[in-house]
């Protein structure tokens, strides 16, 4: 597969909504009966994407919103030279092209990190969520209004944290999203590269070598070759300034 083409969709079944594995985890709540059954007839299939490809393309019309099942994924944005911004990463549990499926089209792109799952849903259906399922709709509203909150994090990291703060936040908060999502399965290795760093952070590559062999060096983590092992993630929080994720289950579709 390119990697700089979306992929194409063929949706098939493998996972039944009933034996979602993310069911069993404390970071999500459970579905009542009645929801479980509209999100079933809801889910049209599941896609796997390889690592590299491009799920989503800014500017494009979608006809299919996603959840993550497995594996991580990134969204972003380019300049008209090519830089990047990493706006936010996207772990299970995480819905994808939500902006897509109400505005008409994405203002960002998004890149499987890793080896993807996605349970895939037909954007002519949601409108059959509003109408019948308040819950889910409710939970549709708290998704959105959560990555607002996240991305004003983000922000505040990015407008007021120095590199090293800024750094510390960056890896202790995709540390505990991983955790949260049963990610890591005991490891503590994020898989990252220094590049993924500098293009979220804003920082030139080389800055971003320095800061993190100043991370290393302080034993809060060490850097591999394609990923980040956390060594000390509660001081690293603590370095970040940064009161971690919020915690209770949350929603998904």
């Amino acid at each position: 597969m390119d990697q700089g083409a979306a992929v194409s969709l063929q949706p098939k079944w493998r996972t039944p909504c009933q034996l979602c594995p993310l069911r069993a985890l404390p970071a999500f709540r459970d579905f009542s009966p009645k929801e479980l059954e509209f999100v079933a007839q809801f889910k049209s299939g599941e896609l796997t994407v390889e690592r590299g490809a491009t799920i989503l393309v800014e500017g494009m019309h979608s006809a299919h919103l996603f959840t993550v099942l497995s594996g991580w994924t990134f969204r972003y944005k380019l300049l008209t030279d090519g830089r990047r911004q990493i706006m936010n990463y996207g772990l299970p549990g995480d819905l994808i092209g939500l902006q897509g499926s109400l505005m008409g089209e994405m203002d960002h792109s998004v890149e499987a990190l890793t080896p993807v799952t996605l349970c895939v849903f037909e954007r002519a259906k949601l409108d059959r969520l509003f109408e019948r399922h308040a819950s889910l709709a409710y939970d549709l509203t708290w998704i959105a209004a959560h990555e607002e909150r996240i991305l004003d994090e983000h922000l505040l990291s990015l407008g007021r944290r120095t590199a090293l703060e800024r750094t510390a936040y960056l890896v202790s908060f995709l540390h505990q999203r991983a955790h949260a999502s049963g990610l890591n399965g005991g490891r503590r290795t994020i898989p990252i590269t220094q590049q993924h760093v500098a293009d979220t952070l804003g920082l030139s590559l080389v800055h971003t070598n320095k800061t993190l062999r100043k991370l290393a060096d302080r034993k809060l983590l060490r850097w591999q070759e394609r990923g980040c092992e956390i060594l000390d993630a509660d001081a690293l929080q603590a370095l970040a300034g940064w009161e971690g994720l919020q915690r209770g289950p949350r929603p998904f579709i």
